[in-house]
């Protein structure tokens, strides 16, 4: 699977990002929030999402390089939004995943213009003290350069129990790589959601939304995708079941979902 990385450069931020496909309507992946960029895993992202290259274009956008020191997401939402027009991106579909899909709520409610139809998957449109409570854990061990605890501790309550145990190991050795810098970014990042409220943002969303949740959550809930949902005007929820917070990545049909949604006449 053929795909690029370049940088879009702003007056305020530079962000990386992949590109691949060769459609005709322009698709924006946001990721969630990872311990490490999402960049270098820049083919095996080309080859997830192969099955949407013949109806899109595809550009999944990394955070800026270099954080401040206090970074919200409203501000992730703005520096997103700046580096997709940038590069000339607009009616977009939008895909965002976990820190994400806040992310894109923000550039939903505040930059319309750019979005056409999205997609919010395994996300909150607010943080309370239950629904932080695994990030916090994950701060914690960040700050200590627990390394390899903070991975192991991420994929757990990322990813189903029967996932995670048999790459447990393989977690181990990927946690090796981390860096200071690594760790210090993702602090910044995981930091950016606390005190994050946007219940009045997604009510005045205008576009077609599909929430897509799972029932076993271990991060946010199940209830917070069901949240979104009874807020939007125009929105849908499908739930899975089973698959955890990382449904995105192991829910067999999701990518079938996106591609039913997106190309669906409204």
């Amino acid at each position: 699977m053929k795909f690029i990385t370049d940088k879009a450069v702003t007056e305020a931020s530079e962000i990386e990002y992949i590109r691949f496909g060769s459609g005709d309507k322009t698709l924006v992946i946001l990721p969630g929030l990872s311990v490490q960029s999402v960049i270098p895993s820049a083919p095996a992202i080309a080859k997830q999402y192969e099955a949407l290259c013949d109806e899109f274009t595809v550009y999944l956008f990394d955070r800026r390089s270099v954080l401040p020191d206090t970074y919200k997401i409203a501000d992730m939402a703005r520096d997103t939004a700046e580096a997709i027009k940038t590069i000339g991106l607009k009616d977009v579909c939008l895909f965002g995943v976990s820190q994400g899909g806040m992310i894109a709520i923000e550039i939903a409610a505040r930059y319309p213009g750019l979005v056409n139809k999205m997609v919010l998957g395994s996300t909150a449109c607010r943080i309370d003290d239950e629904r932080i409570a695994a990030v916090s854990e994950w701060i914690e061990l960040a700050k200590k350069a627990k390394s390899e605890e903070l991975y192991l501790t991420f994929a757990k309550y990322v990813y189903p129990e029967s996932f995670y145990n048999e790459y447990r190991k393989a977690f181990a050795v990927l946690s090796r790589t981390v860096t200071d810098s690594d760790l210090e970014r993702f602090t910044i990042l995981a930091e950016g959601i606390k005190g994050l409220d946007l219940t009045e943002n997604v009510k005045k969303i205008e576009c077609p939304v599909l929430v897509i949740g799972d029932s076993d959550d271990a991060v946010l809930g199940p209830d917070a995708s069901e949240e979104i949902a009874e807020l939007l005007k125009n929105g849908s929820l499908y739930m899975y079941s089973g698959y955890g917070h990382a449904v995105y990545d192991m829910a067999p049909d999701y990518i079938q979902r996106l591609l039913s949604f997106f190309t669906r006449d409204f």
